[in-house]
Order: structure tokens, then sequence, then C-alpha cells
């Protein structure tokens, strides 16, 4: 019997979930399902509207092999397992003859535990908790009320994931009724280990054909070596610009007083008076040093700041072995385990400060709320994903924003892909290229790899406009521009309100907009002031209305149709000056012989700014502005480079062209139509 067509698939599953089959997702489809035949590795630009995931979705399964996708932010995770998947499967299913099964994981934090539930939390001397159910008149606190709803919920959910719960309760709460994997017993030594939801979702996983997780369980996959995700012979990697990142925050260790003291709690409640006692004065020396830290890179590690680590670390570790000692069948094997975690996580920074890699980079933060920091990081993430994340299956990595400055390098060098393993952009006619014949087209030492922009369905030069204020004061470190509040004034009245203001700071941002609330009758909404699901809603509703916010309204806004017509960015998002990962980053790639500055500060706001510009034309009727208020947009050197990394609007720096465009585009826009709150949340 014969495979059914690529195409034809394809047409199934886009007629499925009520699309129009695109050029640039047939092209896209094409090439994973040859990357997949041919182990080799992918890399995909592919505009809004595009239609990616069905793009990746129905080669993979075609293919028949296990597959994982990791997504960056919940708004995919989801629409991946509620919409796209059960519609592409049930397409799919009378062509291929078989029904591919789906499912989604998380970590382990992410689900309630029934033992935390049933048996209560692990007390804290001085945590002030309680149990709600102890209240004769009930709980009159907001955690009170939580814990209480979520005992209900534990009795109804079949998945006893956090995101089913509507609506949400506080972090605070939900830490009462979950555990890290460090801190849970294990499913053989707990009371509730055959109904416990972690332990059900990872065996949906084992049985699945495709499975929907996030960037951090694959960081973790990747990073402890232990495996979390179920074997697969292919990985896809949605919304892959967010990798670096969030593969640097699953790697970065941090140590605070409050976190040193919760150890030390905990430990002394079960280890030998001994141990418990050198982890006390240990802490008080780390609380010390940490009271006179001042922010900054730490390029090498302070003769102090070295002893008290030491201390620290080996204190940790004589816990450690004293806890493993524990036989006392009077005491909680889930206490035990929440004083092993605590002291382990503890031990474990300690160490890796002590060591002093070179590919690390420590520095102190300060915190006005919580305080002193001591935090640890890696210098680059791209030698550990090479090492780790292409071994034994092929891997699509994909966005809408993968080339920066108009090519793939960049990216694919912070991703671990090498400039000399790249294949040609577009692959061979036939499929007789096996893995040999691909080693010899690329590098002989590192994963092979092809990219490929299949562009967008949209007409960007038609539909926006991108238009620098050149003729504004150039921003600086501190104050606000007066003429670029006048401007902005300018643009918003123009454009009948309609606008989504980007600004690189809050500060900027609640300037900006108690400045407009004085100035105009539009309303203007600003982020931190409702929840950002509220915020969208009501601004996707009113013509009139303008939103303000900061980063996660660079990346996680879709709202199409008339109500966003205008998008204003106040400055190009450069990371600050004394950002200690940011600027290691920098040095090290002056060290090598590169540009410090275009490779790490002009690639981050070139990411930035392709998202931000992304915002404008989400659906093929939208028309509208992007306004850089910064002039070195156009007068400076790297200009180009960020403006290659954006949609191709036409370009103007005409500031009267601009306004007579927006009312134009104001006065023949149709009503706008509401739409459900879309941001790109971050998957825990």
């Amino acid at each position: 019997m014969t495979e059914p067509a690529l195409t034809e698939l394809l047409r199934a599953a886009v007629t499925a979930v009520g699309g129009v089959e695109r050029p640039g997702q047939v092209a896209m489809a094409e090439a994973v399902a040859h990357a997949v035949r041919n182990d080799e590795h992918l890399l995909v630009q592919a505009g809004t509207g595009t239609g990616k995931s069905l793009a990746y979705l129905v080669p993979a399964l075609a293919h028949g092999e296990h597959v994982v996708v990791a997504t960056a932010t919940l708004a995919l995770q989801r629409q991946l397992v509620e919409r796209d998947l059960p519609r592409t499967v049930e397409a799919l299913h009378p062509v291929l003859r078989r029904r591919p099964e789906y499912a989604m994981l998380k970590g382990r934090s992410n689900y309630l535990c029934l033992h935390r539930v049933h048996e209560g939390v692990p007390q804290d001397e001085g945590d002030g908790l309680f149990d709600p159910m102890e209240s004769v008149g009930g709980p009159s606190s907001k955690l009170g009320k939580d814990l209480l709803r979520l005992r209900d919920w534990a009795d109804e959910t079949e998945t006893g994931d956090r995101d089913d719960l509507t609506p949400g309760v506080s972090d605070r709460a939900w830490a009462q009724v979950s555990v890290t994997s460090r801190e849970c017993l294990g499913a053989t030594r707990c009371a509730y280990g055959a109904e416990c939801f972690a332990e059900a979702a990872r065996e949906r996983a084992k049985l699945a054909d495709v499975v929907v997780t996030n960037h951090a369980l694959l960081a973790i996959d990747a990073i402890e070596g232990a495996p979390v995700l179920p074997g697969h012979q292919m990985l896809i990697i949605d919304e892959a610009h967010e990798l670096v990142s969030r593969v640097t925050g699953a790697a970065t260790g941090e140590l605070t007083p409050a976190g040193v003291n919760r150890a030390v709690k905990r430990a002394a409640k079960l280890a030998n008076e001994k141990a418990a006692d050198a982890l006390l004065t240990a802490a008080e020396g780390f609380e010390r040093i940490m009271e006179l830290a001042l922010p900054g890179r730490l390029e090498e590690i302070p003769e102090d700041l070295a002893y008290v680590l030491a201390a620290l670390r080996d204190a940790c570790r004589a816990c450690i072995t004293s806890l493993g000692e524990v036989k006392d069948a009077s005491v909680d094997d889930a206490v035990r385990k929440q004083a092993l975690a605590s002291v382990e996580g503890v031990h474990a920074t300690a160490e890796r400060i002590c060591e002093g890699s070179e590919y690390d980079v420590v520095w102190y933060e300060r915190h006005d709320r919580y305080g002193a920091s001591l935090c640890v990081a890696p210098l680059k993430v791209s030698g550990l994903l090479r090492e780790k994340l292409y071994e034994d299956r092929s891997v699509v990595l994909t966005s809408a924003t993968l080339k920066l400055g108009g090519d793939f390098t960049g990216v694919a060098a912070s991703l671990g892909l090498a400039p000399q393993d790249r294949l040609p952009d577009q692959p061979p006619e036939t499929d007789a290229t096996g893995p040999e014949g691909a080693q010899e087209a690329g590098g002989a030492d590192g994963p092979c790899w092809r990219g490929i922009d299949v562009g967008s369905p949209f007409s960007y030069p038609k539909q926006g406009i991108l238009y620098v204020a050149r003729h504004l004061s150039q921003p600086g470190r501190d104050g606000t521009r007066a003429d670029m509040l006048d401007e902005l004034a300018d643009l918003i009245e123009a454009a009948g309100g309609r606008t989504l203001g980007l600004f690189s700071s809050m500060r900027a941002a609640q300037a900006a907009a108690e400045e407009m609330r004085g100035r105009l009758d539009h309303p203007v909404l600003l982020q931190g002031e409702e929840t950002l699901g509220e915020l969208i809603r009501t601004f996707a509703s009113d013509a009139g209305t303008c939103l303000f916010g900061t980063l996660s309204l660079w990346q996680g806004v879709d709202v199409p149709g008339s109500a966003c017509q205008l998008v204003v960015m106040d400055r190009i998002p450069f990371p600050r000056p004394d950002d200690p990962l940011m600027s290691a980053r920098a040095k090290e790639a002056e060290r090598a012989g590169g540009n410090g500055f275009m490779a790490v500060s002009a690639t981050h706001a070139a990411l930035l700014m392709a998202q931000g510009a992304g915002r404008l034309i989400r659906a093929a009727q939208d028309r509208g502005v992007v306004a850089v208020l910064d002039p070195r947009l156009a007068n400076a050197r790297y200009g180009s480079f960020l403006r290659a990394s954006m949609p191709d609007f036409w370009y103007t720096l005409d500031r009267n062209q601009v306004r007579r465009s927006l009312a134009a585009i104001n006065a023949s826009a149709p009503p706008p139509h509401p739409v459900a709150a879309r941001t790109a949340q971050p998957v825990p």
C-alpha cells in the first residue's frame, strides 16, 4: 500500500481546522518531511499567518515516529493540545489508517500533589501557614480560601494541571499543594502514588505518538542528564527564538539569605546537632556577607565570599549525610524529603560558585522587596545545546523571527549550530541523500542543518509602514524626552487611538501613560493596572483605546483587526549596559575576535524589535504603522541590521506622510472585533 502524499494530508488537516492552504505552509511541511527522512536539522522562519503548527504536525504524524513538540508559551501549548492536534488527528485518521495519540507533559510542580492535599504541608517554623479546615468559621484570608478551593478541586479534576484551574490561585497557595521533583517522595513510596497526577501525565506521555511540552522541561532534560521526556526520534521546537533564554534560566542558580535560612530551619529538625549547628553558623556568615553586597558582576570571587561559600558547601554536605542517616520511623518521609531538597539546592549552587568555572558568570543582585541574591549562570548555552540537543534525533526549530539582520547565522550559532555545518538552503529535489551525503555537504564535525525562510502570507510593504522619527533627540539613560512625548501624542491623535505602546521599561510606560492621559481624550490602559488578559480584551474591543506596557507586550499580544493600527516603540530595546550576563557575553565575543555589541546587544534588540513589529499585522486585512521614536534606527550604523530583522514594511522618515496615512487608515477602518486574550504567557 502506497503512503498518502504529504500535500493530501496537509490539505485534509487545513480543511479540518477551517484554514486556507498557503504556499509557505506547503514549503515548510515539505522541508520538515525532508529533514526527518534524512536525519538533518532544520531552522524555519515562518511569518505570522503561515500556519506553521500544521506545517510541522502533519509531516511529523505522517512519519509515524515518536515526536516531542516544545513551546515557550502557554498560549501555543493550549492551541496545540486543545485545537490543532485533535482536529488534525481526526482529519488524518482515515488517510493514515491509524489514529496517533497525543499528550501534554509539564514539570512536576505544575501538577497537584495529593500527598500535600491530604497529608498537609511540612511546616516551617514561623511560616504562619494553617490548615483552613481547622477554622470553625471558615477561612477569611485569600490564602485560606484558595486552599479550600484547591481541596475541592482535587476531588473533581482529572488532570491536576494548574492551568486547568479557573480562576487560578496565587503562587503561595499553589506551593502548598505541589512539590518539586526533588521534594517528591516517588510513586512507589507515596501512599497516593497510584493516583498521582504527575505520574499519570508521564505514563500518558510514554504511550503517546506526540508529546507537547515546554522549553523549560526540555532544558532540564538536556541539562540534568536524567531523562524526563519519553524517547523520541523527532524534536520540534516552536517559538525557538526563546530557547536560549529559557535554557539559560533553567541553568541559572541563585542563593539568598531567605533560601539558605529555610534550608537551615528544615535541616535543624532532623540532622544531627553538630551538622545542624555548622549549617547555622555558615548561614549566618553568608547573611552578613550579603548585607554588604553591591549589585554587579564578580569577575573573581572575593576571598571573604569564597570562604563563606566553602563553609556553606561543606556544612550542607555534612547535613545531607546526616539526613540520609535518619531512620526514625516517626519522621514523616515528606518532611525529610523537603529538608533534603532545600539543603541539596543550596549545596549545588554554593559548590558551583566555589568551583569558579570560566564558563560561568557570577553576580550580585539587589531587590527592594527581596533583598540581595547571589546568582550564577552559564556564559553561553550553545555548547550545551550542541552536545545535548541534536544527537539521535532530527530537530526542527521554527519561529517568526530566526533571521536577524536577514541571516540565520547568528541565531543558529546561539543554538549550537555552526556555520560550517550548514547545508544549502534548498534541499535536493530527491531524497536520495542519506546522512552520509548530508555530512559531506555540511561540516564534518557538527550537526548538519539547513535554514529556510518560507515568508508570510501577508504583503508587508502594502499593509504596513515603518516610520522612524529621525528628527527626535537621542534617548538618554535618564529623564523623559519631551519631544518624544509630543510625537507620541500627535501619532495617537492621527490614528484615532488604536495604539499599542511598547516601552523599554515600566517606568517609561508609566510616565508616557500619565502624560497621554493628561493630554488626550483617548483611554490609555497600562500594564499592571489590571490582568494582562483583561487589558487585551478591553483594548481589542474599543477602537479609541491605547495599551501601554513593556516586555510581555512586545512578544505576547495577538489583536487582529482595527483595534491595533499603530505600534509605537519608544526606543531601541538594548539590554542594560550593567546587565552582568549580557556584558559578560559581549566581552567573551570580543575575546573571540567578534563584535561584542553586535553579537549581544544588537542581536537582543533585533529580536525584540522583530517581535514587537510583528504585533501590527495579524491578518490579511490589517493595515497600520510601526513607529520607532528613536533616531538611532535611521542614523546609527547598526540601524540597517535592526531594520533588516523586522518585517519588510514600507520605510519612511516623513512624519507628515505618516500622520496623513494614519488618519486615512483610521477613517476607513472597520469596527474592531473582540478577541480572546491570547497572550504569550511563559510556561512555568
